[in-house]
């Protein structure tokens, strides 16, 4: 349930989580079309350039009915950010973000307010 991102962002390989409940669609969608070089192919089987993947991150936001501008920079904290809060170790974190150092991953801390409530003082124990 881990996909590999080859050559992204940087020519870097990164990794990512495989929803169970996106599988089903997965599947249909790589019969339906089947794709040959990339599983997202664009026009004549090529990749998306960059521009196109923030038009259709961008537009999905609008359909939604977000308020604020949606880029995949900004999927990419929120996710990052999500498990951080749902108590994934920074480490896993690092690797799937496809950080070199752990000082760029740390950048999350301060954004995952929630984790803080559930630290218990220890004169209040």
């Amino acid at each position: 349930m881990v996909i590999k991102v080859l050559g992204s962002k940087g020519n870097k390989d990164r990794y990512t989580l495989l929803s169970h409940s996106i599988l089903q669609d997965l599947r249909h969608y790589f019969k339906q079309y089947q794709p040959k070089d990339y599983l997202f192919e664009g026009v004549r089987g090529q990749k998306y350039n960059a521009n196109s993947v923030y038009k259709i991150v961008s537009n999905a936001g609008v359909k939604a009915g977000i308020k604020v501008k949606v880029s995949p920079h900004v999927l990419r904290h929120s996710f990052a950010t999500h498990l951080l809060e749902s108590g994934t170790d920074l480490r896993y974190i690092q690797i799937l973000l496809g950080h070199n150092s752990s000082k760029t991953t740390e950048i999350y801390t301060h954004v995952a307010t929630n984790t803080f409530n559930l630290i218990k003082n220890p004169l209040d124990l």
